[in-house]
């Protein structure tokens, strides 16, 4: 099959042909790009609806916790990866396949050009041959003719006799004029024929054969090449067609994961106040004051005197009950006193967990305090090597911050145990007076209201402040005894909190021993306590000392 032999007179059918594979290039590239503009909108339309319901940085008191909220935050991010997957389809489309096909088409276009213009410049060629053969015909026609006449003319007067001899010998030579010009114009003709047979099999047998059979290359590689990128616009989608199945199946896990009883026990952790449930509520005679006569059969109760607080009753005291209304308004508390016992005890316990990991991390560092203090000393005894006054600043800041945690913990422990204390004694109340409840009549409200039995004046205590029950919590302990005392060699300036400020010289107790932490606990003779550097002091233990401070 080739265009050169079965279509050597279609030049015309072919040039629109191959304008017309051309032209069905550049839709396929239109309609690529569109495609490709579509995957961007649609990659961009899906990271800004990811973007609208993805919350921002939140804080740890409002990350979700609900298996349901992970699950859709992890859906959200698996969705954000599928729409980059999206974007990488339209990179790949536009780099391997709309790029390469207006670069191919911009060639195919020039290679055409040049083709077709061979065509024509043959067909060209053939046609000057065809017209330069048709005048030698035309010139020999009337050569022919012309000699003719003459041969007539010659023969006329060589018949006549009245004709003279010069007439009929110029008659004569007029007819070899002719005759030779008849022959030379049918040589020219002879070969101006051959020579466009000769131009005419060429050109149909060997130059348009060539245009053609390039021509038909052409169109057979423009083919190929759509060919080749509508296997490419199908690659771009295939290779992240695995990545995506692992988005979905991320989203499909995130789905799985939703635990509603886990869900339901995070609420209980969420808004479990710790509080016990409230007790019945006494029965209140209004009937005192009424007077009838009772016979001898009739019950009836004994008549006593029943004062109720027009003020505040029970029943107005339900709504002060803050486990029952309305939160207290107000400043968080650092004891967290503010909140409901259970959720109390849960804030203090994360607190606690912090500052351990916190505390951790420093005692992890103690390790270079060793490496220091030999520094320090290596300094002092060649102090061209360094500072040594540069190196306990260094040590006293860490050991101070290891001690502020210790004291930190030790607070919010306090806090705990107190907490759980009062939870325990809360619970232990309820029990009993559920107990004893047909025979005392009385409850203690959580906030500290209590009502007598039903034949006693009721009496609601409006609530104390929320803080009042854990104030000076530290106030009734009683000061440590001296075990020694101790004389300041290096001055401290004693910024951080629980430290102590001194000055070279200063004499004080102590009060607690260094535990290997490089930090002991002394007292002024003001009364003044706090922690300084061991390595800042002299210090001279004493035995059997209760308060009082016995010099050895």
């Amino acid at each position: 099959m080739s265009w050169g032999n079965e279509l050597w007179d279609q030049f015309d059918n072919l040039e629109k042909h191959t304008q017309w594979g051309i032209d069905f290039l550049d839709k396929y590239a239109k309609f690529v790009k569109e495609r490709l503009e579509i995957e961007q909108n649609y990659a961009k339309q899906l990271r800004n609806l990811v973007k609208k319901y993805c919350p921002k940085r939140p804080a740890k008191d409002d990350e979700p916790r609900f298996t349901s909220c992970v699950a859709f935050f992890n859906i959200l991010n698996e969705l954000n990866d599928y729409a980059g997957q999206r974007e990488v389809v339209a990179e790949e489309i536009g780099h391997k396949v709309f790029s390469e096909i207006m670069r191919y088409s911009y060639e195919l276009k020039a290679e055409r050009k040049s083709h077709l213009q061979e065509g024509r410049k043959a067909q060209q060629y053939l046609d000057i041959c065809l017209k330069q053969m048709d005048n030698s015909k035309r010139k020999f026609e009337r050569e022919c003719r012309e000699a003719e006449k003459a041969q007539q003319t010659y023969e006329r007067l060589d018949s006549d006799t009245n004709a003279t001899k010069s007439d009929v010998e110029k008659a004569k030579q007029q007819l070899n004029l002719r005759t030779h010009m008849a022959d030379e114009s049918k040589n020219e003709y002879a070969a101006q024929l051959q020579n466009y047979n000769a131009e005419q099999h060429k050109h149909f047998y060997i130059v348009i054969p060539q245009v053609y059979k390039h021509l038909q290359e052409m169109d057979e590689r423009r083919t190929v090449k759509l060919s080749e990128c509508y296997k490419g616009f199908a690659d771009a989608e295939r290779k992240v067609i695995p990545i995506i199945s692992k988005c979905l199946e991320g989203m499909v896990h995130a789905a799985k994961s939703v635990d509603e009883r886990r869900d339901s026990q995070i609420v209980v952790d969420c808004f479990k106040s710790g509080f016990e449930p409230p007790g019945d509520y006494p029965f209140e005679d209004y009937s005192q004051h009424i007077y009838r006569a009772v016979s001898d059969g009739t019950i009836s109760t004994p008549k006593q005197e029943m004062r109720v607080d027009p003020k505040m009753t029970v029943g107005k005291a339900k709504g002060k009950l803050w486990p029952f209304g309305k939160k207290p308004k107000g400043q968080a508390s650092e004891d967290f006193s503010h909140l409901p016992p259970e959720q109390r005890r849960k804030k203090l316990q994360q607190r606690i967990d912090e500052l351990n990991r916190e505390l951790q991390k420093e005692i992890d560092q103690k390790g270079c305090f060793k490496a220091l203090n030999k520094m320090k000393d290596v300094y002092e005894k060649n102090p061209q090597m360094g500072d040594p006054s540069s190196l306990p600043p260094r040590i006293a800041e860490t050991m101070s911050n290891i001690e502020k945690l210790r004291m930190e913990i030790h607070k919010n422990e306090s806090w705990l145990s107190e907490v759980e204390g009062k939870v325990g004694q809360r619970s232990e109340r309820r029990h009993s007076a559920d107990t004893n409840h047909l025979a005392a009549q009385g409850r203690e409200s959580p906030e500290g209201s209590y009502t007598e039995d039903a034949n006693q004046e009721v009496r609601v205590q409006p609530p104390s402040h929320a803080h009042s029950e854990f104030d000076d919590e530290f106030d009734d302990d009683e000061p440590l005894p001296a075990i020694g005392h101790c004389k300041a060699i290096y001055p401290f300036d004693g910024n951080n909190e629980g430290t102590l400020a001194m000055k070279e010289g200063d004499v004080m107790y102590i009060i607690e021993e260094d535990k290997g932490d490089g930090w002991t606990r002394a007292r002024k003779q003001n009364g003044e306590e706090g922690y300084v550097p061991t390595s800042y002091i002299d210090v001279t233990l004493e035995k059997n000392s209760k308060g009082a401070v016995t010099y050895i």
